[in-house]
């Protein structure tokens, strides 16, 4: 049975029959969608406690009531992890919310999670009726995700999902961010063994270094994998594979497949003069250090300079991410520096929303060309130069040119630069058989995710060079299928 019939003899059950009898759709269409509850921007820039509060009962029920159960759901298409998106919620809606968060799990890792950072915009919601045919607001499907995964942590009634029986093979999974995660928990409902190895003393790899509390809290994620601590899933921190063990050494141990999802950590520069002055840090770093290290408190092993002018280059996720930390941090002044418009900022809509009515100044359509510095090697000002936009690049964006002779100078005296970020090149470099690309990025096959190297698949930033929390995960449940697929047919040869 395919999907599609699967997802017509779900929607055939009697609850569902009756559910969608009790409005008619002019009636659903006409309900306006649910806003988010925020806490006060006045307040919260200063503090790290989560920005969205989450759902009340009353208003996810009320959301969820909007969805119209379509007959061809296209909200699931915009998924990357397919999850059952019109189950789920009709369950919000008839008050069975652990029987909702139970849906999610049956193909989400981490539904808190993704409910909280997935670009729910351009994904599901993108492709949901509301906003394909009737041009209206789509339903909130990413706040219901987070109310579902919410309400099931918050009663003390996780479940775990159902195992297959065990199989005896054990399964190696290099980093515990999204991808990691994703992998390990489909492949341990599947009976595999599965060790995940994080070279951090933390897991949940970008998750937790790379998303601030206020977005995403530290106590959500460890949910989350606690969970997967229940299916079964072993985890091994500070242990970096290439150093502390090598592919081969993993292999002597008894691991027969391995997945690779080490994320994009090496931090990109611009290689404008003056780079090297005393307060230019990369976005990785700078997040790290207070999401990770706790460099926002009074006492700690690695503090962090707290500018009071601080500007940030870039215009996406990290990039938000690290002009509000700066505001947390004390900024008097927190500035995004941009070289496209506002319109071409590959940043959440909510994420810049959130930014500006937190106080961050935008400066768009503007670039750095030099940092200049005092005499004891600090940044102390910025030459930018005015930019206006040209015909679309390969990215399908307007592309930014120069206006000759427009430039002045901004005060700084820290910069943070978010302008990209590149694999971890451990694992290739230890490995002179896996292939890569000119930019050190895996080279997988697209179909399935396999490497160059027999029974290693990968996953996330190191194949994508920097994408999504969900565009990862949705990595790591592909290669699971892959992996659990070939070890089946070596399984049945032998």
């Amino acid at each position: 049975m395919d999907l599609s019939d699967i997802l017509k003899q779900e929607r055939d059950v009697a609850w569902r029959k009756e559910l969608r009898g009790k409005l008619k759709n002019k009636e659903r269409t006409d309900i306006g969608r649910v806003k988010m509850p925020e806490a006060d921007p006045s307040e919260r820039r200063r503090s790290f406690t989560e920005v969205n509060r989450g759902l009340s009962v009353e208003a996810a029920m009320t959301e969820a009531t909007r969805c119209l159960d379509c007959p061809k759901p296209t909200c699931i298409e915009g998924c990357p992890v397919s999850i059952n998106i019109p189950k789920f919620i009709k369950n919000i809606e008839r008050g069975e919310f652990l029987e909702a968060a139970h849906v999610l799990k049956e193909t989400s890792s981490l539904p808190a999670v993704c409910g909280r950072v997935c670009p729910q915009e351009k994904q599901c919601e993108a492709n949901c009726f509301y906003t394909r045919k009737l041009k209206q607001p789509a339903v909130a499907i990413g706040y219901l995700e987070r109310f579902a995964a919410d309400y099931e942590r918050e009663t003390g009634n996780i479940s775990i999902p159902e195992k297959a029986p065990a199989k005896d093979k054990k399964i190696a999974c290099i980093g515990s961010g999204p991808a990691g995660l994703s992998f390990a928990g489909e492949m341990a409902k599947r009976g595999y063994d599965v060790t995940v190895f994080e070279a951090l003393h933390e897991i949940g790899g970008v998750l937790k270094y790379g998303i601030p509390e206020f977005r995403l809290p530290n106590s959500v994620v460890d949910v989350e994998i606690n969970s997967l601590k229940k299916l079964g899933v072993k985890f091994e921190t500070n242990f970096i594979v290439g150093k502390t063990a090598t592919i081969e050494d993993l292999k002597e141990e008894g691991f027969s497949g391995f997945f690779v999802g080490s994320g994009a950590g090496l931090p990109r520069f611009m290689g404008i003069p003056g780079e090297n002055l005393v307060g230019i840090l990369s976005s990785n770093e700078y997040l790290t250090r207070v999401n990770l290290m706790q460099a926002n408190q009074e006492e700690t092993d690695t503090p962090i300079l707290k500018g009071k002018r601080v500007a940030v280059i870039g215009g996406g996720n990290t990039a938000m991410d690290s002009v509000r930390t700066a505001l947390r941090l004390g900024a008097e002044k927190a500035m995004i520096i941009y070289r496209r418009s506002e319109e071409e900022m590959p940043a959440r809509v909510e994420e810049i929303k959130h930014a500006k009515e937190e106080g961050v100044e935008f400066l768009n359509l503007q670039n750095p060309i030099e940092y200049i510095g005092d005499e004891k090697g600090y940044v102390r000002q910025i030459r930018i130069q005015r930019m206006q936009l040209g015909e679309p690049d390969a990215s399908g964006r307007r592309r930014p040119i120069p206006i000759e002779g427009d430039e002045y100078l901004l005060d700084a005296d820290t910069v943070v630069v978010s302008v990209g970020v590149s694999p971890n090149p451990l694992i290739p470099q230890s490995m002179p058989d896996l292939k890569t690309t000119d930019w050190n990025t895996l080279v997988v096959d697209e179909e399935n995710l396999r490497t160059s190297v027999p029974f290693m698949f990968a996953g996330g930033d190191i194949v994508r060079g920097g994408a999504t929390v969900i565009l990862a995960m949705g990595d790591g449940r592909k290669a699971a299928d892959a992996m659990d697929r070939q070890l089946s047919e070596q399984n049945e040869g032998e």
